[in-house]
């Protein structure tokens, strides 16, 4: 079973705080998928991950490019595990695969968005009733993670 974390953001927005959740991951030597709901938000996180900091790049494509199965960052619309990730976010409201497999999975949700705090709440509940060990994470003021369940 994988381990299931959700991160309701409340201080910063997804572009915030997904470049520094990839970064930490690929440091584990984790390949990462990142899925969205759509393939706008797809190509934007594209863009925004090239420019997103000024001293370092995250080395990644989408599923639309050549060798995905490559990538140690792969973006996609997609249920499949391409680059054999161990590590799947999902965002935007993305309706997460089957979970065998992954070592870890990540919903983060905006909380100012009333339908992706529902979204949250019905995978919560899917997730723990699949055994699944979940935690949940909310930014602080200060914009870190403190667990609260």
């Amino acid at each position: 079973m994988a381990e299931v974390l959700f991160y309701h953001l409340t201080e910063s927005t997804l572009e915030e705080a997904l470049p520094g959740l990839l970064e930490r991951s690929v440091d584990r030597g984790w390949r990462v998928v990142v899925q969205t709901g759509t393939e706008e938000r797809r190509d934007a996180l594209d863009q925004h991950l090239w420019v997103c900091r000024d001293d370092s790049f995250l080395a990644h494509a989408t599923d639309r490019e050549p060798y995905p199965a490559e990538q140690p960052i792969l973006l996609t619309t997609g249920d499949t595990n391409t680059n054999a990730a161990q590590i799947r976010f999902l965002v935007d409201g993305a309706v997460p695969p089957d979970l065998a497999g992954y070592d870890r999975a990540v919903f983060l949700f905006d909380g100012h968005d009333a339908g992706q705090v529902e979204a949250a709440r019905s995978h919560w509940k899917d997730m723990k009733s699949a055994g699944h060990t979940v935690t949940y994470w909310q930014q602080t003021a200060d914009r870190r993670w403190e667990r609260k369940a």
